[in-house]
């Protein structure tokens, strides 16, 4: 049996008018090579006994359209490394780490593509020049752990990937690294509602020829590129860090670890360049697809 590249989750349209989906029921698809995960689209169903058994598929004859993108699948856990490309730790004049820097952000952070990202009411709004923000973009590789795991080796860490998919770890700076606010940890920054996007689809490790190791990633506010970058430029890359994350931890199926950002985010530039109410924000990983979220203000929008 051939394993698909790769698949989607979504609510299936009940109609020809992309309007209406029905929730009651969730569905996996699977996306031909140059077909792009987005509402509309007519995908064949995945059949399957285990999602993260690639073994268990089956690829039915069944078709049905792309009402809603979900979530890529129901997350268990989020790791999320920091400072993992030279040049992001550079920027942010920060040494390079000797061991991977491990952070984690709530299941509640998670938000689908197409979903609004919120800038809470928490945060600096950037409303005006002397409000200027603080919510800002980051383009993430996401791996996906598909089988419970503890104290694995790099050798053997792909058996455990169940596959990949895309992530914007959006942080509100000031809570992330304002010490008096934050205490000194970065979670908090970065563990708001709608904090963590997701998708679109997932790129499975059992497929063929698949090196996500050497993919490039980007980011795109408003139609401009403001990230462009490779994931070869990982200092720890996917092994390392599903090796050294495991270690005395048990790694449970639909765990996911957030591989870090390359350089090129807002609060490193001059003039900084902060996440508004309006904005549009897309991130892509080559080979994956593109997540795409639009900035809503919880204030002005009264939400």
């Amino acid at each position: 049996m051939t394993i698909p590249r790769r698949i989607v989750r979504f609510y299936a349209c009940e109609d020809d008018s992309k309007s209406q989906f029905d929730a009651n029921a969730s569905y996996y698809g699977v996306l031909d090579e140059n077909q792009t995960a987005q509402v509309g689209a007519s995908v064949n169903l995945l059949n399957y006994g285990d999602i993260y058994d690639a073994s268990s598929y089956k690829v039915s004859a069944t078709k049905k359209k792309i009402g809603k993108i979900l979530a890529p699948i129901d997350v268990a856990n989020i790791f999320c490394i920091g400072l993992n490309y030279k040049f992001h730790a550079s920027e942010s004049q920060m040494a390079l780490p000797k061991n991977p820097v491990i952070f984690s952000k709530p299941t509640t952070s998670v938000c689908a593509h197409n979903e609004d990202i919120i800038l809470p009411k928490s945060v600096i709004k950037g409303t005006d020049a002397n409000n200027p923000g603080e919510c800002d973009y980051e383009v993430e590789l996401v791996i996906i752990i598909g089988k419970q795991c503890k104290n694995v080796s790099e050798q053997d860490a792909l058996q455990y990937v169940f596959g990949y998919t895309v992530a914007n770890d959006v942080s509100a700076r000031q809570w992330q690294l304002d010490k008096e606010k934050s205490g000194g940890q970065w979670i908090r920054g970065k563990s708001f509602d709608t904090f963590c996007p997701l998708g679109p689809c997932v790129l499975l490790q059992a497929a063929a020829n698949v090196d996500a190791q050497n993919l490039n990633l980007y980011c795109k506010l408003n139609g401009k590129t403001v990230q462009n970058s490779n994931t070869k430029e990982m200092i720890f890359g996917i092994t390392k860090l599903v090796s050294f994350i495991s270690q005395s931890t048990t790694l449970l199926p639909g765990t996911i670890i957030l591989s870090g950002t390359p350089d090129g985010v807002g609060f490193a530039r001059k003039p900084p360049l902060w996440l508004k109410n309006g904005d549009n924000v897309v991130v892509g990983v080559e080979g994956i697809g593109e997540l795409v979220n639009d900035v809503k203000d919880e204030y002005n929008n009264k939400l």
